[in-house]
């Protein structure tokens, strides 16, 4: 095979360069705006920081009484930000945990068990997906009124597992109908039970397709900002994405911007380090069933 020529080559990195610089820009954009004082926002560069400060960070998480004095009394606010923190930790680590474990359970079952019409609801499990779920918002409300948890943590720890669901079914079933049977029965020959077979060699084997799921969970979950506020009320049990929601831009504009690094910058950075597992799960899926 004879060797790509060099403008080529050259065509083609500079391809991955400029994806790569506009897919990070947006996060160096919003980092240097969160490390400048108020004068640097007014008349500093809108690129480039000169004199960085964590004081924007710092703001977040003062717990001062209802006001902080600014020019008067109400016009810095003190918010409940480590609250928020807090929640939306519990929420992530709650619903990718349930999407796990459901995704998993009924991934097998379809995928490996083989139901009657199996296919038929795997398909419709992930047409699921596409559904707009702004249609279910309002028989959603009715029953969350009506269970009693409007305004608790729990509502959001049922409504986010149903977003990413049906994808971690379907890619989860997919690769369990893919992997070779042949390693399960010879255990079950060897005389392992089949829950043993499936928590010590099944599931071990299925870890770069969890680790996609649990990334697109991951994903879903920390795009949310609708319906966090909508089932949110009380300023202490919002989430982080809710809470700057309700601050006054015009007024904490830059303690808002440090506030979407604290949310945004941990969860790209988890998804890039996982990125190759990510691709890997998808492959092993799609691709090869192990």
């Amino acid at each position: 095979m004879n060797p790509k020529p060099w403008w080529n080559k050259l065509g083609h990195r500079s391809l991955v360069l400029l994806v790569g610089v506009y897919c990070l820009f947006p996060i160096y954009f919003m980092l240097i705006q969160s490390l400048k004082g108020a004068r640097e926002d007014v008349f500093g560069n809108p690129f480039f920081v000169r004199a960085p400060t964590f004081e924007n960070f710092e703001e977040l998480f003062q717990r001062e009484p209802e006001v902080r004095g600014f020019v008067g009394d109400a016009l810095r606010r003190s918010y409940p930000f480590f609250d928020w923190l807090t929640n939306t930790l519990i929420v992530f680590a709650g619903s990718v945990a349930v999407v796990l474990a459901a995704s998993v359970a009924a991934g097998y079952a379809l995928g490996r068990l083989r139901p009657p019409g199996y296919r038929w609801w795997r398909r419709a499990i992930f047409a699921t997906y596409v559904i707009p779920q702004t249609i279910l918002f309002v028989p959603l409300y009715q029953v969350v009124l009506a269970l009693g948890l409007d305004d608790n943590l729990v509502a959001l720890l049922l409504i986010y597992p149903t977003l990413a669901l049906p994808f971690g079914v379907w890619v989860l079933s997919i690769y369990f109908e893919r992997l070779p049977r042949e390693i399960e029965e010879a255990a079950l020959i060897e005389g392992a039970s089949r829950p043993v077979v499936f928590f010590r060699i099944i599931l071990p084997m299925s870890r770069p397709v969890l680790v996609a799921a649990g990334i697109f969970a991951l994903g879903t979950i920390a795009s949310d900002f609708m319906i966090a506020s909508l089932f949110l009320l009380t300023q202490y049990n919002q989430t982080v994405a809710a809470g700057l929601g309700t601050m006054d831009v015009s007024l904490d504009e830059l303690s808002v911007v440090a506030g979407i690094n604290l949310l945004a910058i941990p969860v790209v950075a988890f998804c890039a380090i996982f990125a190759r597992g990510y691709v890997r799960g998808l492959t092993a899926a799609m691709l090869e069933g192990a």
